[in-house]
Parts: structure tokens; C-alpha cells; sequence
């Protein structure tokens, strides 16, 4: 068994929690810190892009007991987290699709992380003080320097680079890649459609396609300023436009909205969220740290979801033309399902 040495997280407003880390890992390694609540779930929770720029802390006690499954099962093709921090670690790992341990998975892919630590009280403060920046560090001495990592452009980091077509019918889909999840193409394509996925600053405006897909990603979206003003093109067709997570944002961005940052966002498999238009309540999957202001929003769009906990915008969409998105995670992975039928709707549309 690998050995354990003492190791801290180390927060910006000077908090320190102490744990122990790989013998393996080595130095300081700097993120956002912030928490998820779910309880299942933790490969895919890790692969996606949204979550590029953070520590994540795992609420739930115990992390890694089903192992790690083959690389199908994730949401893209490696870690997006700057660090992982655990209340405990488990070894003895048992499941028919594992292949191998949460703690060799971070060796592999030179991810720190750091168990043992009172993730209950470290909630609390992130709650209670909101997302702050932090360090994993096994360097007790060491004078940490705490960039501002808000500055970062991190879609431009998780997007892909070139278009990649998945052919599956005649209508074709423009899929904005902010950072898209895998299950999202592989929801899309359940659908006779085909998927051409795009850079975030890819200009589509003159292609030839039947709807527009923007993607979750991680990171503030009024960074993405190229992104949003090849939307504001789209949005002049009229043609369907379909958004989740940062698309939701960047939808309300280019319609002349304004986003702010929540205190402790919403990340987790359990968020409740109002259907306004039939009033029926969803159990969702979130990940996100930004929101819409929802008194800019123009007088021809509206409010279609709202969280539950917190009355934050979580859908909109056009009162006229086919565009609408919303801020959760109908793919889910992990998460409950309940919300497929958005990507029928948005098949419908075209």
C-alpha cells in the first residue's frame, strides 16, 4: 500500500485543514476551492470540463469505493480538477467495472489529493465565506502566493481545437464546445441528427445547419467574448438554440443580460428546480458557479426554471424564436434523468 505523509490545504483568508497525501505527490498545487454534495458519481464528477480551475471537496465521507471504470464511463478523456479533497480515501475498492483505484487513477494523471480532512467544517466555511482560492501542499513552510485564478480563460483550455462531425442523420446540430460533456453527444445523438462539434471561437454564422447546441463548461462567461458575439448572429436567424449550463449564461449574455457570481454555486445530484410553466419540481444535476441576473433580462425572454433553494434563474428562453436553455444538467452523469425530454424538445424544434 502506498504511503501517506502529512499534508494541508491551505486556504486564501488563511484557514489550513490537515490531512495526508501520496508519498508520490509532491509540491504546491493551487485551484478554486469549492464542494459538491453528491453522493455517487465521482469519474464522472472529475472528467467533466466544468470543473477545470477547481479544487473540488467531496461532501460525502467516503470516496472511492467502486474504483474507477473504463475510460467509456467518463465525460471526457482525463481529469479537469486541480485537486481532490476527501474525508476518507477507500482502498478496498469492489466493483465488476473497476479497473483500478481512485488514488493510482490521480497518480496517473498526476492529480493531487489530499484525505483525512474535516471536509464537514471546510464545507461550512465555504458556505459561510463563499468559493475562495486554495492550495494542496505536502511544503509545510513554504509562502504561498494565491494568483487570481478568476483571470483565467479556461474554456479556451478544455475546448476542442477543430471540428469533429458524428454523422447520424440529415438535420445537423452546431455543438459550441465550451467544454461539452460526453454524455451530451451522446444524448444528441439518440436523435436522426448530426453533431458538428466546434471550438468555443469558431464562427459558424456562415455554415449550414438546422439548430445550435452551446455547451457546460468551466470558468466566467463574460470571458468568453468571441463566443458570445457569434451567438448574437445566431440569435438574428431565429433557428433553434438550445443551451445547458454556461450556454445558459452565454444565451443570456448575447441577448444583453447580465451574470453574477453565486457564493458557493451549486454543485451536487440533488438540486430542486420549478418548472414555472407546469409547475412540477426536478430533482437535478448541477455544476455551476455563475448565474443570471434575472432583472436585465430583456422583456422578450423569460424566466422558465428556478432553483428551489435559492430562487436562482435556472431556465430561460425566447418568447418568440426557438431558443431556450437551461442552467442543469438534463444529461445528468452523475444525476438523476429526469429532465431527458429537453433534448427532445430541442430535436422537435429543428
Amino acid at each position: 500500500m502506498t504511503e501517506y505523509i502529512f499534508s494541508q490545504l491551505i486556504l486564501e483568508n488563511g484557514a489550513i485543514f490537515t490531512g495526508r497525501s501520496p508519498s508520490w505527490q509532491h509540491g504546491t498545487f493551487y485551484g478554486e476551492s469549492v464542494f459538491t454534495t453528491g453522493m455517487t458519481g465521482y469519474p464522472e464528477t472529475l472528467t467533466d470540463p466544468s470543473y477545470a480551475g477547481q479544487i473540488i471537496t467531496f461532501t460525502f465521507p467516503l470516496i472511492g469505493n467502486y474504483g474507477i471504470p473504463i475510460p467509456d464511463h467518463w465525460e471526457s478523456a482525463k481529469i479537469h480538477a486541480h485537486g481532490i479533497v476527501l474525508s476518507q480515501l477507500c482502498h478496498n475498492w469492489n466493483h465488476h467495472s473497476g479497473k483500478h483505484s481512485l488514488e493510482h487513477w490521480c497518480k496517473e494523471q498526476n492529480v493531487p489529493l489530499i484525505t483525512g480532512v474535516d471536509t464537514r467544517a471546510l464545507t461550512k466555511m465555504l458556505r459561510n465565506k463563499g468559493t475562495m482560492l486554495g492550495a494542496i501542499t505536502t511544503e509545510s513552510k513554504k509562502r504561498f502566493q494565491f494568483a487570481n485564478g478568476s483571470t483565467d480563460h479556461l474554456v479556451s483550455r478544455v475546448s476542442c481545437k477543430e471540428k469533429t462531425a458524428y454523422s447520424n442523420g440529415k438535420k445537423v446540430i452546431i455543438a459550441v464546445d465550451c467544454g461539452i460533456k460526453e454524455n451530451i453527444i451522446r444524448s444528441l445523438l439518440k436523435f436522426p441528427i448530426t453533431v458538428v462539434k466546434v471550438p468555443f471561437d469558431y464562427d459558424y454564422s456562415h455554415d449550414q445547419y438546422d439548430g445550435i447546441f452551446l455547451s457546460n463548461g468551466p470558468g466566467d462567461p463574460v470571458q468568453c467574448t468571441r463566443t458570445i458575439e457569434i451567438l448574437q448572429k445566431a440569435l438574428q436567424k431565429k433557428k433553434p438554440i438550445f443551451g445547458i449550463c454556461l450556454g445558459t449564461q452565454l444565451m443570456a449574455l448575447a441577448a444583453g443580460a447580465k451574470t453574477y457570481k453565486l457564493p458557493f454555486g451549486h454543485r451536487s445530484q440533488n438540486q430542486p428546480c420549478l418548472d414555472i410553466e407546469t409547475n412540477k419540481c426536478y430533482i437535478t444535476s448541477q455544476n455551476h458557479g455563475y448565474a443570471i441576473d434575472e432583472r436585465s433580462l430583456p422583456k422578450d425572454w423569460k424566466v422558465t426554471f428556478r432553483n428551489l433553494n435559492d430562487g436562482s434563474v435556472e431556465g430561460i428562453k425566447h418568447t418568440s424564436s426557438p431558443h431556450f436553455s437551461v442552467q442543469f444538467h438534463p444529461e445528468a452523469t452523475p444525476g438523476p434523468t429526469d429532465t431527458l425530454w429537453l433534448f427532445e424538445k430541442f430535436y422537435q424544434s429543428l
